[in-house]
């Protein structure tokens, strides 16, 4: 029986000819992910449990970027911790203030992650790096604990479900259009515990950008992890970036799928999630009696340089609506660094945004954004759960940048073609 991309790459770090879905197996990790949040409740465990070293320090990243730069002094005595653990083990992949990006937007940029690896991370949009080739999944801390000591982890073989993609993206929309269409098809639970394998000639067509925001929304429907195949694109962004040889995996012609869902990319629209799932999809076009309050584009799922430009392009020698609060959050330093060179920082200020150093601020109500009761924001983010930014009674949409960036000029939810 053949295998899916996920079960080879499994198969592989579990030193297996063959994995079937269902099988318990002990693989092999490449990466051991945490962050400011997660990081220290990983670190007691680590201490619990009698741990003295990590088995890599360079298999281990940390990145601070939830609530740092610190919010309050909950938030700075978390890092104090990730600090010192840190330290004390040496590290190498450890980004604080300075230095620091969303982590699902830094570990590609800076070649942490490649093509064949077997990631955990304590964080559930870790199957973001799917995206480059790579089985990449969500775990608790705990996992993380014994990730970083051991280098290996427990995993139930996922079945898995093929979309197979035909066709290109039209003007104005984006990766994001895709994962919120597909959410939104399936629900939230319609991939539950299974492998979101993107295949077929529409995939390649797509941006590492695209598949980054596709795979890391993959637990928006209940996914264990997303994957692509690795094509000309994918080792085109990890030529001199990976710090390690990509492994290329591909899915046997004989692989056994549960379902397969065929996706045009050519009939995607502009498409919102509405609250409070991200599984309430519409047309931007049917929303637009919608008044916002907030727009956010950013986040680990939309802060990447497209992101930016996308943004730029709809707002430059505009100006943001009356009334309207919008932030826009670049993923990483580099790619503020290099919004600033372009000019583009300029841009967003003079149309009436604010621009933040990078963090997932606001996504998870953390802070640099919080809605009050009543609020409602459109937003680049991944979850629209109640109360996710904010107030219980405010309320989250979810889409593109294109989509977020043409609300802000409007003050309502608006299609992106229409400004």
């Amino acid at each position: 029986m053949g295998m899916t991309m996920t079960q080879k790459i499994l198969a592989a770090h579990a030193g297996l000819d063959q994995v079937v879905a269902g099988q318990l197996i002990s693989a092999k990790l490449d990466i051991v992910l945490g962050n400011d949040i997660t990081t220290p409740v990983a670190v007691n465990e680590f201490k619990k449990a009698g741990f003295t070293d990590v088995f890599d320090k360079d298999r281990v990243a940390i990145v601070l970027d939830h609530f740092v730069p610190n919010k309050d002094i909950k938030a700075a005595e978390q890092s104090k911790t990730c600090r010192e653990f840190a330290c004390s083990h040496c590290v190498s992949h450890f980004y604080d203030v300075g230095k620091m990006g969303i982590e699902h937007a830094l570990l590609p940029e800076q070649g942490v992650v490649t093509a064949g690896d077997c990631i955990i991370g304590a964080d559930s949009h870790t199957c973001t790096y799917g995206a480059l080739g790579a089985f990449s999944t969500g775990v608790g801390s705990t996992d993380m604990a014994a990730g970083m000591a051991t280098g290996t982890a427990w995993f139930k073989v996922p079945s898995a479900i093929k979309f197979n993609l035909t066709g290109k993206l039209p003007v104005n929309c984006s990766g994001k259009d895709v994962i919120l269409t597909i959410i939104g098809m399936i629900g939230v639970d319609g991939a539950l515990y299974k492998s979101m394998e993107f295949t077929g000639d529409g995939a390649h067509s797509l941006s590492i950008d695209d598949r980054l925001c596709i795979c890391n929304m993959a637990i928006e429907a209940g996914a264990k992890n997303g994957i692509f195949p690795v094509d000309n694109v994918t080792m085109e962004y990890l030529n001199g970036r990976s710090e390690r040889e990509p492994v290329v995996y591909e899915a046997d012609a004989d692989a056994e799928y549960e379902k397969v869902i065929d996706i045009d990319l050519s009939k995607i629209v502009p498409t919102v999630s509405c609250p409070h799932l991200p599984e309430n999809t519409h047309p931007a076009s049917e929303l637009s009696h919608i008044k916002i309050d907030q727009v956010v584009i950013g986040s680990c799922t939309n802060g990447r340089m497209e992101d930016m430009e996308t943004a730029y392009k709809i707002l430059n020698g505009k100006k943001i609506a009356d009334g309207i609060r919008c932030i826009i959050i670049p993923g990483t330093m580099q790619i503020l660094r290099e919004c600033v060179q372009r000019g583009w920082y300029t841009a967003f200020i003079d149309a009436g945004a604010v621009v933040s150093t990078p963090t997932c601020g606001p996504c998870l109500g953390g802070y640099m954004g919080i809605l009050a009761a009543g609020e409602r924001c459109i937003a680049t983010t991944n979850r629209n759960f109640v109360g996710r930014m904010g107030h219980v009674d405010s309320e989250v949409y979810l889409a593109s940048p294109a989509t977020a960036a043409a609300s802000a000029l409007t003050g309502y939810i608006t299609n992106p073609e229409e400004v």
